[in-house]
């Protein structure tokens, strides 16, 4: 892994996970309801052929920073594992017909927004249901978490296709 490869990638780690999320989301109220967990962006555009210790890893790490920033004891370290050990298979359910290039990232410039969308909805989804039902940890307010779970969701999704639509537009200018 050279060095310009390892500096996009921490430097998406301190773009998404540091400064959307924990700086700027999580002091902004959406409401009740509402929270966009735009961190899971870091994890969704690593490189398709990560090793999966390596996966794992920085799934933990994320997990653990927004963990530590939000006061939760692990909750967004266990989610953020969970959408790691899902990746794979949701990668390889969704894959192309004949297959990824090597050495891309699942972006909407190499896959296409369709694509990317659905790869977005699905893990989205994933992460939100582990999270929200283990920060419950209880079927008492079922209906509470659901609407959470489903606008969470959605909000999450609006925010990250957002971000990856700024993204490619600011390197089709350069």
């Amino acid at each position: 892994m050279n060095i310009n490869y390892l500096s996009k990638y921490l430097f998406s780690f301190i773009l998404y996970v540091l400064l959307f999320q924990a700086l700027i989301i999580s002091n902004i109220n959406f409401g009740v309801y509402i929270t966009p967990y735009i961190y899971i962006l870091f994890i969704l555009i690593l490189p398709i052929e990560i090793a999966g210790i390596l996966l794992l890893l920085l799934c933990l790490l994320t997990g653990l920073t927004i963990d530590m920033f939000q006061n939760s004891p692990g909750v967004h370290a266990s989610a953020t594992l969970f959408l790691g050990f899902m990746r794979p298979f949701i990668l390889k359910s969704i894959a192309p017909r004949d297959g990824f290039e090597p050495g891309i990232s699942p972006t909407p410039a190499y896959l296409g927004f369709a694509w990317f969308f659905k790869y977005v909805i699905i893990c989205t989804i994933l992460h939100h249901i582990f999270l929200f039902m283990v920060e419950a940890f209880s079927f008492v307010n079922i209906g509470n978490t659901l609407i959470n779970m489903v606008l969470s969701s959605i909000a999450t999704v609006c925010f990250i296709m957002i971000i990856r639509l700024f993204a490619s537009s600011n390197k089709k200018r350069k």
